[in-house]
């Protein structure tokens, strides 16, 4: 009987012991409730984010005296103190807002962290980038206008530190997303397929990144989409060159919503109105279909859901250089489909994620020439492929600032190409494996450490990558920071055109940066050395010799390279009354014996010295937003490369004029300011390049060499209006448009 008494009071003693007390409360900005903060015991991950009114609500078993932070990027962070006993507690607090919405370093309360997020080149809000003149709303045309991104027109891609465009991978909740731009044409470059207000947010690490990203010799951006909505909407937009609408349901309870939105886009009356460089057959126009669902479980778990469909069409018609034609055309038809599901829990001390996607894209293009007005047979590159990422990420918060996270990352490619004599069919998984851990040493000095390891079934090769970061306040508002990390990635599957002994590319990175931040102003100083080895070569093969094109074949892992830069970023929201700008400046020193270059040269995607100028004005007794921005960029390099003999040569080569483009846009809103408003209006007017320069990319050549002509953007100057309305949320806040 005793035995059964003692068992019977320790059990409830373990049972209260972790008995879940409720913690509520309500979270305001100027004494109006906000969505979306973060409100998490610290040491834990109990915790929740609040309603589109403020209000709070998560249970926890923790005990006795406990720190409740709220965290939100556009909100400094707060930190209460609180004593957890055998009641439930009500704790409400009002939030400041945040300065430096996008600065690389920003210190927490206390603590200074060697993480991604800290060292980042940017974090930028959706509202960053639609008031950035110049960058159409795009997210990667956005982060032209910082160090270390390189402007590079003909192609898509992000050009970071002296890397291709390829060298920059782009995730969306941490799950790789394989085809982020939409098909193109040669010299053409593509677009942003993701709409930006998909994103709540981003990071940016042009060099040095985590451990939990891989098959990036350069940089990576890390995307994190939006949760649930505020409450239900609907939303369209028209303009001369697209129609689009879609809606967000939230449910009753606010634990799930789901949404979708069409839209149609066909730049057929602006060919006609606007002096194009480029000759197109017929209008580009393409279809978009997005659909979408949010699930909060009873149990803290998150779903999120995300799935779209596009097609374009796009013709172009150039003067041929080859003797005995007149045209040279190429037609384009492509198709993208793309899905990504995750989910993240909280199991006691470990926070879970997983996620999951799944694209296929599909690029048809078809060559061909004319003469005397008759046009010949065409010649078709199919390219097709099929995509699935699979990760899963356990983390445990060990204290403040110190954690342990690992997980794996299954990579599947499916890719088949036809081109005249080249048909392959292409399959690799990468498979891997990552471990690391946060550090906090003291308050003013913090590390990350972590190692990732992967095997390619095509390579049949293994690789391990460690990375590290040290992270050390120099002073109040000085920080410091260094990084290093050895990285790898696989060959690009479109030069893999027959049998080779290949291996995985490589790349070091030495980063050292220096910021000063204080509040509305940031400084920030950085350096950089990259070391490639293992590049691969190239030579050209002509699959079919009545056609100028050429394809590019790996044979071996022989080229090597490197990258040395400084730069410097300058953002002021302080000095002139309502007025934010940046500057950006960065020094770039690259030379690289890859491809099918015969030497170490400069490579022609590199500008040695790169200017850029953004400013925003708010202007609130008109209801007007005036964006404007500038870039400057020294000449890059070009080069007419061929295959003779087995060898490749320079048969001609030089130095583009140099870069410039001035941008202005501007953001009207009818209703700000309207409480009754029932529908919320946004116009919108934009130009880029106003003065109208002629900037030259880069260089075509015949196959003899003796006749070219230049790459140009397809309109020197492009005027955009569109109105965009939403019903049942004023996104005015927001503070402009969706699609500039």
């Amino acid at each position: 009987m005793k035995t059964k008494l003692l068992f019977f009071i320790s059990f409830c003693s373990f049972a209260l012991s972790f008995s879940q007390i409720k913690i509520t409360g309500k979270v305001t900005f100027k004494n109006k409730g906000i969505s979306e903060i973060n409100v998490t015991l610290e040491d834990t991950y109990d915790g929740a984010t609040t309603d589109s009114d403020g209000n709070f609500s998560f249970e926890t078993s923790e005990k006795g005296n406990q720190i409740l932070t709220f965290v939100h990027p556009k909100y400094n962070e707060v930190q209460k103190p609180i004593l957890i006993e055998d009641k439930d507690i009500s704790v409400n607090t009002e939030l400041k807002e945040q300065i430096n919405e996008i600065d690389a370093v920003v210190i927490s309360a206390g603590s200074i962290e060697a993480s991604d997020r800290k060292r980042a080149t940017a974090l930028l809000t959706p509202i960053d980038i639609y008031t950035t003149a110049g960058a159409d709303g795009q997210i990667s045309s956005a982060l032209t206008y910082l160090p270390g991104v390189q402007k590079v027109g003909e192609t898509e891609g992000l050009f970071v530190r002296g890397g291709t465009g390829t060298e920059t991978k782009i995730f969306m909740d941490g799950s790789l997303i394989n085809n982020y731009f939409s098909s193109s044409v040669p010299g053409i470059a593509g677009r942003d397929r993701f709409n930006t207000s998909l994103f709540k947010g981003n990071i940016f690490s042009s060099g040095g990144y985590s451990a939990l990203y891989g098959q990036a010799l350069s940089g990576a951006l890390m995307l994190e989409s939006v949760d649930l909505p505020d409450q239900s909407s609907y939303d369209f937009g028209v303009s001369p060159i697209f129609l689009n609408g879609g809606f967000q349901k939230l449910s009753e309870d606010k634990n799930h919503s789901y949404g979708a939105s069409l839209g149609y886009s066909n730049l057929g009356l602006m060919q006609n109105v606007f002096n194009f460089n480029t000759d197109f057959i017929g209008s580009i126009q393409g279809l978009n279909a997005d659909a979408n669902f949010r699930i909060k479980t009873k149990s803290g778990g998150f779903f999120k859901y995300y799935g779209m469909f596009d097609n374009n069409k796009m013709g172009v018609k150039t003067e041929s250089l080859e003797l005995g034609y007149d045209f040279s055309l190429v037609r384009l038809k492509g198709e993208n489909t793309y899905h990504n599901l995750s989910f993240k829990q909280k199991f006691g001390k470990y926070l879970f994620n997983t996620s999951a996607s799944y694209s296929y894209n599909q690029s048809d293009l078809n060559f061909s020439t004319e003469t005397n007005q008759v046009e010949s047979e065409k010649t078709e590159l199919l390219n097709d492929g099929n995509y699935i990422n699979f990760k899963a990420v356990v983390d445990r918060k060990i204290n403040k600032i110190s954690a342990l996270r690992g997980g794996f990352e299954l990579n599947y490619a499916n890719e088949k190409l036809n081109f005249g004599e080249v048909n392959k069919n292409y399959r690799d998984l990468i498979s891997s494996g990552f471990v690391e851990t946060d550090l906090g040493f003291s308050n003013n000095l913090s590390a990350k450490i972590g190692v990732r390891a992967e095997n390619s079934s095509y390579l049949n090769k293994n690789n391990i990558a460690p990375r590290f970061a040290l992270a050390y306040r120099l002073a109040k508002d000085w920080t410091t920071s260094f990084a290093y990390g050895l990285f790898f990635q696989n060959p690009e599957s479109k030069y893999i055109n027959s049998s080779a002994d290949l291996g995985f590319q490589k790349s070091q990175h030495y980063i050292f940066q220096v910021q000063r931040s204080t509040e509305g102003r940031s400084l920030r100083f950085e350096a950089f050395y990259k070391k490639y080895d293992e590049l691969i070569k190239t030579q050209n093969i002509v699959p079919n010799s009545n056609q100028n094109q050429q394809v590019q074949t790996a044979f071996n892992n022989n080229g090597n390279g490197f990258a040395k830069g400084l730069e410097v970023f300058w953002r002021d929201k302080k000095t002139f009354e309502n007025i934010d700008y940046w500057i950006s400046y960065s020094f770039l020193d690259s030379k690289r014996d890859f491809l099918n270059y015969p030497v170490s040269l400069k490579p022609s995607f590199a500008a040695e010295h790169t200017i850029s100028v953004v400013a925003k004005r708010f202007i609130p007794e008109w209801k007007t937003g005036v964006n404007l921005s500038y870039t400057y960029a020294k000449g890059r390099p070009y080069y007419d490369i061929v295959t003779q003999e087995d060898k490749n040569i320079i048969r001609n080569e030089g130095r583009l004029k140099d870069y410039n483009a001035l941008n202005l846009s501007f953001n009207y809103l009818p209703n700000l300011g309207k409480k009754d408003s029932k529908a919320f209006t946004i116009f919108v007017l934009s130009i880029s390049n106003i003065l109208g320069t002629k900037n030259v990319y880069g260089y075509n050549f015949s196959q003899n060499g003796s006749r070219s002509s230049a790459v140009v953007p397809p309109v020197n100057t492009f005027v955009f209006v569109g109105m965009f309305i939403s019903f049942g949320v004023d996104k005015t806040q927001d503070a402009i448009n969706n699609n500039l």
